[in-house]
């Protein structure tokens, strides 16, 4: 008997949904990589999919249906898709899926290292929109210290103009305060954390952050040193952090 998750979709409706796909990661500036890891799927089976080299199965296109938040299998529904339901969220600013969309997509990461002087640590956050929360949501991916990698809700008030990731781990806080996005999208600002010091201690630490959305960058991830081909770009970056105003570090 076969398997109707695994069996292959036809020809005619693989290349639509390749073509719905693709506007989708074009419209949200989200790379291959970061949707199939956001998907759960290898990017070889995204590939090939995409390129027409192998049919999308079932259980795929499921997975990226979830991930997008958004039916990809075409039906008579799918031509007039219903208006997307307002966020309950109040305390995240009340804000509709439609209204946040130009957040959406996938960002190399940039903030110092906490172990090595002048060492940049940088990794991808994604954003995406939550259905189920009515909210965006972030989640880290490449990491070097992939156990400490973080996920949470996206706060975009109109009040303040920026934009806040905030992770709460059974009490435990996290928060990312960005400024809105620039014209190439760059977002810049600080991140208040814990740092995992000697044995089990952890540090409260507060540096500066900065998201950049991955196609416009060398897309290299982990820690970059002094003499690495990217870190002059990601530490000018950082150094428009504290330049152009978009945080202060007093000292005492």
């Amino acid at each position: 008997m076969t398997d109707l998750k695994s069996a292959d979709l036809s020809p005619e409706v693989s290349a639509a949904i390749a073509v719905r796909v693709r506007e989708e990661l074009a419209r949200r500036r989200l790379s291959r990589q970061g949707l199939a890891d956001l998907a759960r799927i290898s990017l070889s089976t995204l590939e090939k999919a995409l390129n027409g080299s192998r049919p999308f199965t079932l259980a795929t296109v499921v997975r990226l249906e979830s991930a997008l938040d958004q039916r990809l299998r075409g039906d008579d529904a799918d031509a007039h898709p219903a208006a997307p339901a307002p966020s309950l969220a109040v305390s995240l600013g009340a804000y509709t899926s439609e209204a946040v969309k130009w957040l959406e997509g996938d960002y190399l990461t940039l903030r110092p290292s906490f172990e090595i002087a002048d060492a940049i640590f940088a990794y991808r956050t994604l954003i995406t929109w939550d259905g189920p929360q009515g909210c965006l949501a972030f989640r880290e991916a490449e990491r070097q210290d992939a156990p400490f990698s973080q996920r949470g809700v996206v706060s975009v008030p109109n009040k303040s103009g920026h934009v806040y990731l905030h992770t709460n781990t059974d009490g435990q806080l996290r928060l990312a305060i960005l400024g809105r996005p620039l014209i190439g999208g760059e977002m810049y600002g600080l991140l208040a954390t814990l740092h995992a010091g000697m044995g089990t201690q952890l540090m409260p630490v507060s540096v500066p952050i900065a998201l950049i959305p991955v196609a416009s960058t060398p897309g290299v991830f982990g820690r970059i040193l002094p003499g690495d081909g990217a870190y002059d770009a990601y530490r000018a970056h950082l150094g428009r952090i504290t330049e152009r105003g978009f945080a202060k570090f007093p000292m005492p």
